[in-house]
């Protein structure tokens, strides 16, 4: 009797699991937002990139430091400390590329803040960080007047874009978080910066006066009034053969004042066929590294479908919590389902060793 009971109960546990109803419960993910606009991104298979990190040792930088943003302070801050600033040594040697600016600069020569975009857009991108160029400027008809040139990267701790000013070592925070440069412009057009913070070096100090030039923290925002994203991001990778293009955020200041560099209107006003003007701010804020899924249950089998746009995708991975480890996956899979919860964890994987940001699907069973 007690064996024909345990029967009964083995069977009808192996009825419940047949009979499991399995649905993917909402899950609050970084967001994903696509490129449309931007034109190109930097190939790490480019032997260039290797022979940028052994030539300088630029990975003796991080003394062993496994933190994203702390590491990429620290690239930032080697580079501020072994060019100096000269904004006015036309014609410059080294002829615009990376190799050539770090090699004079380590004789003593020092460069403008396009230089240092440049170098710092190299340095970045080799180490995997998705970094891209821009130039800026406070456009004032009368007043402030110039054209800076720095660069935004990509960090996957934050999923955001930031500012990072490699002449000046520093950049633009709120409430402990990075801003981006439209942030930043978002922030002093709406009061001056007050809510904001300047911050420099690596241990990311607040500071207001710059030492070496005297610019405030409210005229350092000024800045980026005016900004215009550069369309090309391989700069490194094709140099001298970079092509112009300029992304411009078209929204109502943009349709309403003039952009104003040494004196005269920007010359790109004059050449619209160099100007791409995009109304939605969230194409210009894409989301490189960060996944997006779709996840379709027959039965006892999902199909879990993974979307990113990762510049030199090496793979994805998943690991199945609570203790799983991570493992590579194909973009597209089966998984059977035998359990009553699952929690899984995705990310992307670049060719420079780099993690995208987390992505998690759970499914469980009703």
């Amino acid at each position: 009797m007690k064996v024909k009971y345990l029967i009964l109960v083995a069977a009808l546990f192996l009825m419940n699991c047949s009979i499991r109803s399995y649905y993917s419960e909402r899950v609050e993910n970084p967001a994903f937002r696509s490129n449309t606009v931007f034109n190109s991104y930097e190939d790490l298979t480019s032997p260039k990139f290797a022979h940028l990190i052994s030539k300088y040792r630029l990975d003796t930088i991080f003394h062993g430091e496994t933190d994203e943003f702390k590491r990429i302070l620290l690239l930032r801050h080697w580079i501020k400390s072994v060019i100096s600033i000269n904004d006015f040594g036309d014609p410059y040697p080294g002829d615009g590329y990376a190799e050539g600016i770090l090699d004079a600069a380590l004789k003593g020569q020092g460069f403008h803040c396009g230089h240092y975009m440049t170098v710092q857009n190299g340095i970045m991108n080799a180490f995997g960080y998705v970094t891209r160029t821009l130039g800026a400027g406070p456009g004032v008809n009368g007043g402030p007047d110039g054209h800076h040139g720095i660069n935004e990267i990509w960090l996957n701790q934050y999923n955001k874009w930031f500012l990072s000013d490699a002449k000046y070592d520093h950049h633009f925070e709120k409430n402990g978080i990075p801003l981006s440069a439209l942030e930043i412009r978002d922030e002093y057009l709406k009061n001056e910066a007050a809510d904001i913070t300047k911050v420099k070096g690596p241990e990311r100090i607040p500071f207001d006066i710059d030492a070496e030039t005297g610019i405030s923290k409210v005229r350092n925002a000024q800045t980026y009034t005016w900004i215009e994203w550069h369309g090309y991001n391989n700069m490194f990778t094709v140099w001298p053969d970079h092509q112009e293009l300029l992304i411009m955020y078209d929204d109502d200041f943009f349709k309403n004042n003039t952009w104003i560099w040494e004196g005269k209107p920007h010359w790109a006003y004059a050449k619209p066929e160099f100007m791409k003007l995009v109304q939605e701010r969230d194409k210009i804020y894409w989301t490189p590294n960060t996944i997006v899924s779709q996840v379709n249950i027959d039965g006892n089998v999902a199909h879990i479908g993974l979307t990113s746009q990762t510049p030199n995708l090496k793979e994805y991975q998943m690991k199945e919590l609570p203790s799983g480890e991570w493992k590579p996956v194909t973009e597209k899979f089966d998984m059977e389902l035998k359990k009553k919860e699952y929690e899984l964890v995705f990310r992307t994987v670049n060719l420079a060793d780099i993690n995208g940001p987390e992505h998690r699907i759970i499914i469980e069973s009703k």
